[in-house]
């Protein structure tokens, strides 16, 4: 952290935007090379994806977190091609840009690193309310992707600028020309539009950062009107509680003025503001069309939410918040139990703090017959699943229990004559009503959007009947792929749908999903009897033609599970009072 600093500037000056793509086309690389040339970071402190700070980012090679960060940087203040890692050819100088007077007026950009995995869609979500422009960066040695397409929906209905980026042209065998000819067709601008980098070199990336100083409109300026942030992310400190991202829409905040909460009401004092770069650098005020942090010294992670405004106390009641975010629907629900009932209190806590940096996280107590107190949390896929769990375990000290994965059923149970039915949702098998009660039980639903190769289409094809999904129709994406669009129950998804699709596609294919709301299914709950005796954290709720198979499935695992014991064991598979696979543990 270094001094606090003043900066007067208009906006007019400020330029605001995020990089979107699918994962792995080169997101936080590009991002390492606008920190060098820029001047953002010194040489010595340079290190590859700079932006992802967490351990599990480095890694997996994946960004989770979307990161902020400030640069300074004058169109023509360099040398035109310079800016590749010194490292790479051993000159610890060639990423230093070379001033030019020509052009001495600074601009004020503010970067927000997206991830790209289709679990952390609300990172994203979030990242495109707070800046006017985006870069949709395609990899040229793949081409466009699923999750291409829908973050490109998302900055579209944002209405962002958006620079079309063709990246890795270094890469021998890229298919360069053709996905330059695809993105530009994709959006419908001239090939003239679509710029050529290679984020690892920093070929091309001196002209990127002049395209988005004259392509990208200025914030409005709007600083003599009264203060209001958009909270995009917090974290939370020891010492400081509570420290909210905000994207200033308008006025202005100084140090130690009153604020308030516009959501939830709570008070707090700005005990310092500031901007990242990337580390925090305090300021006196925070202005319009700025994007920057304040530390509120709020220590209920539960007054400061994501999506919430922050006012000065003063203006309560007076001045109209900022709309918020949409809340996210969970697509998998699981089970977290602590290790030790003991330590539920501290499951509690690390949850809390996690949701302060991870808003698509839901979490509701629960109470298992067989695991204790725990939580039935809500997630986006089953790898935010696994990063969830591989954080509280880092961060928190937190030992976990998973239940197995589960989408949320709607169950219309039959109420009083003449009265309407009763609804209940259900994530889980112990929640299952008595069959005899239910009206209709309705499953969520799913559009997927598939991006393949030509020559795996009929695998594609095959991959959709099996698990149900709707006649697919198809988009062309240029010579050489194609999107298929169907619709399937989000229960088929959820699992291994992913690998699968990874599988039939030699690794080349993707997807992404977007809710269609809930259908009816014939659901049945398979429950699980061992020594004739159910056990309720094993049973399970399928669909009615897959009920024998599940537990027929289900039972030969426990026999490999269960250790023999002085005597046999059956293990069993039943609806209602019909047993569908038996199995012995001898």
């Amino acid at each position: 952290r270094g001094r606090p600093q003043q900066t007067i500037m208009t906006t007019e000056h400020i330029r605001n935007f995020c990089i979107i793509a699918h994962i792995d086309h080169g997101k936080s690389t590009l991002a390492d090379r606008f920190l060098e040339l820029t001047r953002t970071v010194e040489p010595r402190q340079m290190r590859a994806q700079l932006l992802d700070a967490m351990d599990l980012e480095r890694e997996r090679g994946i960004t989770i977190k979307l990161t902020p960060v400030r640069m300074e940087y004058a169109p023509g203040s360099r040398e035109s091609g310079v800016g590749g890692r010194g490292a790479d050819r051993g000159d610890a100088k060639a990423a230093s840009p070379t001033p030019n007077t020509q052009h001495p007026t600074p601009n004020t950009l503010n970067l927000v690193d997206t991830p790209g995995h289709v679990d952390f869609s609300y990172e994203v979500s979030r990242s495109l309310t707070a800046v006017e422009g985006a870069i949709l960066l395609v990899d040229a040695t793949q081409g466009i992707q699923a999750q291409t397409l829908a973050n490109l929906e998302l900055a579209r209905a944002a209405q962002l600028v958006i620079i079309p980026v063709v990246n890795k042209i270094d890469v021998p065998g890229a298919d360069v020309e053709g996905t330059h000819r695809e993105l530009a067709a994709l959006l419908g601008v001239p090939e003239t539009d679509v710029l050529r980098v290679s984020a690892k070199t920093g070929a091309g990336v001196p002209e990127l950062l002049d395209a988005l100083i004259h392509r990208i409109p200025p914030p409005r300026d709007s600083s003599a009107e009264p203060f209001r942030g958009l909270i995009f992310d917090s974290i939370f400190e020891a010492y400081r509680g509570v420290i909210v991202y905000v994207r200033v829409v308008s006025g202005t905040l100084a140090k130690q003025a009153s604020i308030t909460f516009a959501g939830s009401g709570a008070d707090a004092t700005a005990l310092e503001v500031g901007t990242l770069r990337p580390q925090p650098v305090p300021q006196e005020v925070l202005t319009a069309g700025e994007i920057g942090y304040v530390a509120t010294g709020v220590r209920e992670s539960t007054r400061a939410r994501v999506g919430d405004t922050l006012l000065r106390k003063a203006d309560r009641g007076t001045v109209t918040p900022v709309p918020g975010y949409q809340k996210p629907q969970p697509n998998v629900y699981v089970g977290i139990y602590p290790d030790s009932n003991t330590s539920f209190p501290e499951l509690r806590e690390a949850l809390e703090r996690l949701q302060l940096s991870d808003a698509s996280l839901t979490a509701e107590p629960e109470q298992s017959p067989a695991l204790g107190q725990g939580y039935r949390c809500g997630f986006l896929g089953l790898l935010h699943v696994d990063i969830v769990r591989e954080r509280l375990r880092r961060e928190f000290s937190a030992e976990t229990t998973l239940t197995v994965p589960s989408v949320a059923y709607t169950v219309a149970l039959r109420g009083r004559v003449g009265a309407a039915p009763n609804v209940r949702v259900i994530r889980s098998a112990a929640d299952f009503p008595d069959p005899s009660a239910i009206v209709e039980i309705r499953e969520p639903w799913v559009e997927v959007r598939i991006v393949a190769r030509t020559v795996d289409v009929g695998a594609v094809y095959q991959l959709l009947s099996q698990r149900g999904g709707s006649p697919p129709h198809t988009e062309n994406l240029g010579s050489h792929h194609l999107a298929l669009v169907s619709e399937l129950p989000l229960r088929e998804v959820i699992a291994d749908f992913h690998d699968t699709l990874k599988a039939v596609t030699s690794g080349y294919g993707s997807f992404s999903t977007r809710p269609l709301g809930d259908r009816p299914v014939d659901l049945l709950k398979v429950t699980m009897l061992v020594n004739h005796e159910p056990v309720e954290a094993l049973s399970l709720l399928v669909p009615a033609a897959a009920a024998e198979a599940e537990g027929r499935r289900v039972v030969e695992k426990l026999k490999n599970v269960i250790p023999r014991h002085l005597f046999t064991i059956p293990l069993q598979a039943a609806v209602g009072g019909k047993i569908l696979a038996r199995e012995t543990v001898p």
